[in-house]
């Protein structure tokens, strides 16, 4: 398809194939060479424009190496399917038949298919049996990385530990492991995006009707079941491994606990709960990793770290041999082109030969938050879980941890209030205990607070006055009257239960409806106070990023 009506010529034509006698599709040069690179298809949640963003700038990578890229996608919203991001650019479905059929017109080189979140990779297989060169990561590593059998051994050989896990077929065998596991337990099928159909089961109940659903969305393929670490924090690494050597470029700790899927948890670089100790001992865990497996280019592991007894634990969640979704954050956080270096290094360019020998470490603390549709959907329980939800993502960044949540915030459209009431719920008892100190420093800040029976009572013997509101099923006024009335300005409410159909999941729903943040977590609600007490004292400023960097980059010891 030309785009150019002919007025002149088009240097990268918009390729889409049918079964005619006429090809258009350019014969290769001699001398150059073609590396085909696989987009990330449809955006959805799970799988969105971050992969896109890898891809952007696998592309650009490419180019400057002088090697033609060819972009195979299926998506005309992206920034890879533009007309000046590839030499070659052919729209069609992320399948294996289509890619072969383009492979054979067009003689790659090699195919990247870490770049574009799990659908390509999925692929990787079938494209390997049919003869094309995979270059990067081996699909007998991104195999190992999958098998839940040979991963167990890879950890039980790097002495690092996992939680508790098993495999199912059927729903009898499911039966059995859970048994063995116990709970609470974290039920999810396999091979599906975002944490599809995932669940966090506490009885056997609650087991059954959730595995009986993640079999129906498996669609063949297995049920992972794992032992759920509760109040648990986790932490997202994203590192580039040549074969020989690693660069962590990033370790994000998440704000909300483990439980809350990855791509909808807040996260900032560096740690800032976590000591010096515990981040060396993650770091050093995903380096070991990268060189046990062998991967050549991008890797992403997530750890649950676990305070038992006066020591940090370290688990492994997940290692992905592939690019993440944090690839961006990462690259804009430290100021590293993450995705660049790692595709120079899939082509044959080292670490130490891109002089890239160290792991970058900002100066500024960088925060991500996502964004949700939530205001799309009128009467849904915003309450966050296993399953993703958002569907993008903001960034705030400031010399300190505070500002930086406040900034990220304020770009997802959440404005913290300077003054007003804010209601607080919460399910468990020791919740409301850690909600007493919050409470506290509320009204140090001068805002009045609103409490249900329950929550009311442990801060009134507390000593700290608050308001107590009737709970929906008790009458009028409730908490609902109040949001309709515009006097409750930010709420606190931690899930016991989710649902739209709950008291809680209905005022939750309500607090979009009138446009009233609502944190569901109580990791992020001490986030937000920070964030309130920060301001307080110091204004957010506005620096461009260009400015940021280059931060600092000496390395540290492992």
């Amino acid at each position: 398809v030309d785009t150019c009506a002919a007025e002149f010529e088009a240097e990268t034509p918009y390729y889409y194939s049918t079964w005619e006698d006429e090809d258009e599709t350019p014969p290769k040069a001699d001398g150059v060479k073609r590396v085909m690179i696989l987009g990330g298809g449809p955006n959805r949640i799970g799988q969105g424009i971050e992969f896109d963003y890898c891809c952007c700038h696998a592309s650009f990578a490419l180019r400057e190496l002088g090697i033609e890229s060819v972009m195979v996608n299926s998506n005309p919203e992206t920034v890879s399917t533009d007309y000046d991001t590839s030499d070659l650019l052919f729209f069609e479905p992320l399948t294996s038949e289509d890619v072969l059929n383009i492979a054979d017109r067009i003689n790659p080189d090699g195919v990247i298919v870490q770049l574009g979140g799990q659908t390509p990779l999925n692929l990787a297989r079938a494209l390997a049996a049919a003869g094309l060169p995979i270059i990067g990561t081996s699909v007998d590593t991104i195999e190992e990385a999958e098998d839940r059998e040979k991963f167990r051994e890879l950890l039980d050989r790097l002495n690092l530990k996992q939680p508790a896990s098993g495999i199912a077929r059927t729903l009898e065998q499911a039966r059995k492991e859970v048994s063995r596991i116990g709970f609470p337990s974290l039920v999810r099928p396999s091979f599906v995006l975002g944490g599809r159909a995932m669940e966090i089961c506490y009885d056997q109940s609650q087991f059954e009707r959730f595995v009986a659903e993640a079999f129906i969305v498996a669609q063949g393929q297995p049920v992972l079941i794992d032992r759920f670490l509760e109040d648990a924090t986790e932490v997202d690494v994203d590192c580039i491994c040549d074969g020989t050597d690693v660069v962590v470029a990033g370790v994000m700790e998440h704000i909300e606990e483990a439980g809350v899927h990855s791509g909808d948890s807040a996260c900032c670089i560096p740690p800032h709960n976590l000591s010096k100790q515990t981040v060396s001992e993650i770091k050093q865990a995903a380096v070991n990793l990268a060189k046990s497996l062998g991967v050549v280019g991008l890797m992403n592991v997530q750890f649950a770290v676990k305070r038992e007894g006066s020591e940090d634990a370290l688990y492994v969640i997940e290692v992905n041999p592939r690019a993440s979704r944090t690839v961006p954050f990462v690259s804009k956080a430290t100021g590293v082109p993450v995705a660049k270096i790692a595709v120079k290094v899939m082509v044959g360019e080292t670490l130490p030969e891109q002089g890239v020998i160290t792991d970058p470490i900002p100066s500024h603390v960088s925060v991500k938050e996502s964004v949700f549709p939530f205001v799309k959907f009128a009467g849904v329980d915003i309450a966050l879980g296993p399953e993703m939800r958002s569907t993008g993502e903001v960034m705030g960044v400031s010399d300190n941890f505070s500002l930086a949540f406040a900034k990220g915030q304020l770009a997802a459209g959440t404005v913290l209030p300077e003054t007003g009431k804010i209601f607080l719920s919460v399910a468990s008892q020791s919740a409301k205990k850690s909600m007493v100190d919050l409470a506290r420093r509320l009204v140090k800040l001068g805002f009045e607070l609103i409490a249900t029976s329950g929550t009311a009572e442990a801060l009134s013997q507390a000593g700290i006055e608050v308001e107590t509101v009737k709970k929906l099923q008790e009458g009028h006024p409730n908490l609902i009257d109040h949001l309709i009335d515009g006097r409750v300005q930010l709420i606190f409410n931690t899930p016991r239960g989710k649902g739209a159909r709950t008291d809680e999941g209905r005022i939750r729903a309500a607090s979009v409806l009138y446009g009233v943040p609502c944190i569901t977590t109580l990791p992020a609600a001490e986030a937000c106070v920070r964030a309130m007490e920060a301001l307080r004292s110091e204004p957010m400023r506005v620096q461009a990023m260009q400015d940021r960097f280059m931060a600092g980059t000496a390395s540290i010891d492992r």
